[in-house]
């Protein structure tokens, strides 16, 4: 857009002006509209009677243009907007710092004993680590045996006894502080009911390599680093109700360390 400079006038001296007053947004660059459609870069701007005072960003000096060349309803309207916009970010970077600071007071206060441990308003509560086991398939254990070559790999499940977990949160969205133990793979798993049992994942052994391949259902989180080994995870979508578990595994070592919670939002309470 082309800038106007109509009647301009340059001061080297400042002016002293017993009916001006000055408008300016936090050092912000205001647009100064012009009726002709181009317009001043300034960061302050006085209205001196018939005149605009005004300081030009771009020559670094005070000048001055007629009033009547100036859209002071755009103008206004525009810095209103600046205004608002600038408010709004500082409100947020406010509520940002806030959140900071109680993350910061709150990850200090996390136990040095590895686990998970479930952000419950201004608590921490410690998450009982589940005990596990890996339930195979005897069916396909016995082929094997009968086959001399394993052409049949064998089929496995992690599983949790029980169909609930002890701990029990009406958070959609649960936030865990979480303490690694090595540093290992971690994350969040959904559960799935069997019987009497929950299953964390399948196992897959590969036929004469006799490698696991693990299958957790992994829910996609969000990973905020906290402190040494010490991070903070939820989910990045709301969780439906059910069973689910904080775990910490190596791949392909099946040593998965699970602390498991149960979703009961309260409107299903």
């Amino acid at each position: 857009m082309r800038r106007s400079h109509h009647h301009i006038r340059r001061f080297v001296l400042p002016v002293v002006l017993c009916a001006a007053f000055a408008l300016s947004v936090s050092g912000a660059v205001i647009k100064l509209y012009l009726k002709d459609g181009g317009y001043q870069s300034v960061s302050e701007y006085q209205i001196q009677k018939d005149r605009v005072r005004f300081y030009s960003t771009e020559r670094g000096e005070w000048e001055e243009i007629p009033l009547d060349l100036v859209d002071l309803k755009r103008t206004r309207a525009e810095q209103q907007d600046l205004e608002q916009s600038l408010h709004e970010d500082r409100k947020l970077q406010q509520q940002e710092d806030a959140a900071v600071r109680r993350n910061r007071e709150q990850a200090a206060l996390v136990p040095s004993d590895p686990g998970a441990y479930l952000i419950s308003g201004a608590k921490l509560v410690p998450v009982p680590q589940a005990e596990s086991k890996l339930i195979k398939n005897k069916r396909r254990n016995i082929l094997k045996i009968l086959t001399p070559i394993p052409i049949i790999s064998g089929k496995a499940t992690v599983e949790l006894p029980g169909l609930h977990a002890r701990t029990v949160t009406a958070e959609t969205l649960p936030e865990f502080y979480f303490r690694l133990a090595q540093a290992e793979r971690f994350g969040m798993i959904r559960l799935t009911p069997k019987k009497d049992s929950r299953v964390a994942e399948k196992v897959t052994i590969i036929p004469v390599a006799n490698l696991p391949e693990e299958e957790p259902d992994l829910i996609e989180v969000f990973r905020q680093q906290a402190g040494d080994d010490l991070y903070k995870v939820w989910p990045t979508k709301p969780l439906t109700p059910g069973e689910y578990a904080v775990v910490e595994f190596s791949a392909g070592e099946l040593n998965m360390q699970i602390w498991d919670f149960s979703c009961e939002p309260k409107a299903q309470r």
